[in-house]
């Protein structure tokens, strides 16, 4: 069993919440996890509640970053070709634009 944490307010987070999803799904929330930088835990908790994903750039992100962008380019490839664009390439792409522009304000 894992061990219990608290959150940030100091509340014990020991109530466990299970779901299914798709291999697709969880391809596209790892992809948004890791681009943020978080915990999935703590991702999805943050989605769910609608409080804010804050984006603190870190090598870890930037790998991430880089990674998914050769991905996006490799289905863009593919796209090229003929085929059709998929809605979870949309999202990953939205949510890369979302972070290079936090992170374009941050440098200024």
């Amino acid at each position: 069993m894992s061990e219990k944490s608290l959150d940030k307010k100091g509340r014990w987070r020991s109530v466990t919440v299970g779901f299914r999803v798709s291999p697709e799904e969880n391809k596209q929330i790892d992809t948004m996890v890791g681009l943020c930088g978080m915990t999935k835990q703590d991702y999805i908790t943050s989605r769910l509640l609608e409080r804010d994903i804050i984006v603190n750039g870190n090598p870890r992100v930037f790998k991430a970053l880089r990674n998914t962008l050769y991905d996006v380019l490799e289905e863009l490839k593919r796209i090229k070709a003929g085929d059709e664009v998929e809605d979870e390439l949309l999202d990953t792409i939205r949510m890369i634009s979302w972070i290079m522009e936090g992170l374009s304000h941050e440098a200024r």
